[in-house]
């Protein structure tokens, strides 16, 4: 229970701490959009689609608002609680015990062929069959 909550925790402040970090990195910065960045090329494509413009609502202009002024209260909470969530989803994943070697000693009750029935194969009730022409 303690490990899961505290793989919660850890996926919530990831989640918040990532998000500026990765627009920084793409490109998205405070001071706006760095020369030669995936984010100036961003631009470049929807100004290309728009005509010359980018249109207010677009993808690059809500990402290029995040990286200059950071995300509200409000995104800030939504994404700590979708971080935690999944962090405790992770968290808690039970790993797959390492299965026994398949040369290796097995515990007594699973030896191969033992506690099989032996089976003899059933007898033709009429005996052998011969051919007539």
């Amino acid at each position: 229970m303690i490990k899961r909550a505290a793989a919660a925790a850890i996926g919530g402040a990831l989640a918040v701490a990532a998000v500026p970090a990765v627009l920084g990195a793409v490109g998205f910065t405070g001071a706006g959009i760095a020369a030669s960045s995936l984010a100036a090329k961003m631009m470049s494509a929807a100004a290309v689609a728009n005509g010359g413009g980018v249109a207010a609502g677009s993808l690059v202009a809500t990402l290029q608002s995040v990286g200059a002024a950071g995300l509200s209260t409000s995104s800030n909470i939504l994404l700590g609680s979708i971080g935690s969530a999944f962090g405790a989803l992770l968290g808690g994943a039970k790993r797959a015990s390492p299965s026994p070697p398949p040369g290796g000693p097995r515990p007594e009750g699973e030896q191969p062929g033992e506690n099989v029935p032996q089976v003899e194969p059933p007898k033709s009730p009429l005996g052998p069959e011969k051919h007539e022409k």
